[in-house]
């Protein structure tokens, strides 16, 4: 008989986040971000990685059908402000920090993404 899905499953097992990314989706890894950014025609850098932390963070922190556009922008702008803030950003993301990063990061955009003032320039 051929093992199944079944077999593996442990009972009270949990995945084990990534230490580097501990807020991540549970179904989400770096390896999974990275194909998403390769797609988007990205190559990620290690300050690329640091916004896709701080997209994650800010949703585990807020519940994510409640998420502003206009505070996630301002918190970006407002956290990577040493960097440059939100100019830096686009950089890092043409496409917009919020609509590029959130599908990076294996969040779901937060409605009014792809308004051109927010974080997406599609």
């Amino acid at each position: 008989m051929a093992a199944t899905t079944q077999d593996f499953v442990r009972p009270g097992f949990e995945p084990v986040p990534d230490p580097d990314f501990p807020h991540a989706p549970i179904d989400w890894s770096r390896a999974v971000g990275e194909q998403a950014a390769r797609e988007m025609g990205l190559r990620m850098t290690e300050a690329h990685w640091q916004v896709i932390c701080a997209l994650q963070e800010y949703y585990a922190q807020h519940e994510e059908g409640h998420i502003n556009v206009r505070e996630l922008h301002d918190a970006l702008d407002e956290h990577f402000h040493p960097e440059g803030g939100i100019k830096y950003l686009y950089q890092l993301f043409p496409g917009g920090p919020i609509a590029q990063g959130c599908h990076i990061a294996g969040l779901t955009p937060p409605a009014g993404a792809a308004d051109k003032g927010f974080g997406s320039v599609v």
